[in-house]
């Protein structure tokens, strides 16, 4: 690839998910960053998050029906996507690297790495279905 040119925009996005936890999605990137910049456009927001996954800045985290979500935190870990409210969490548990060696066993080609969503119920979810219920 070529060199890039300097972004003061993608790079504020790239700061933004940096000092989130949140895995906000494109839209909650734009209304921020709208904050410093009032006239970038939905698709500028769009076209930089997708070039920064591309270059393995950020991780873009596909929710099922919801929207994307983005993560700053490129290193392997694993996330819950709650089914209800699209929410997005890491978990906390160790990323299990010898799973790829058995899932090679069957495959034919090379694996170099994976990815694993959980997906369920968060907490605020689950208790407001049991209210509903009750």
């Amino acid at each position: 690839m070529a060199n890039l040119k300097y972004s003061r925009q993608r790079e504020s996005i790239r700061e933004f998910l940096m000092t989130r936890h949140d895995h906000p999605t494109a839209d909650m990137v734009y209304h921020h960053i709208r904050q410093i910049y009032p006239n970038i456009s939905l698709g500028t927001v769009y076209r930089n998050l997708s070039l920064l996954v591309n270059l393995g800045s950020i991780r873009k985290i596909s929710t099922g029906d919801g929207p994307d979500r983005f993560d700053a935190a490129t290193a392997p870990h694993y996330h819950f996507v709650c089914t209800s409210c699209h929410q997005v969490m890491d978990l906390d548990m160790e990323f299990l690297s010898d799973i790829e060696t058995k899932a090679s066993r069957h495959f034919d080609g090379k694996i170099t790495g994976h990815t694993t969503n959980f997906y369920g119920l968060c907490s605020e979810c689950l208790e407001k279905s049991k209210n509903e219920v009750s």
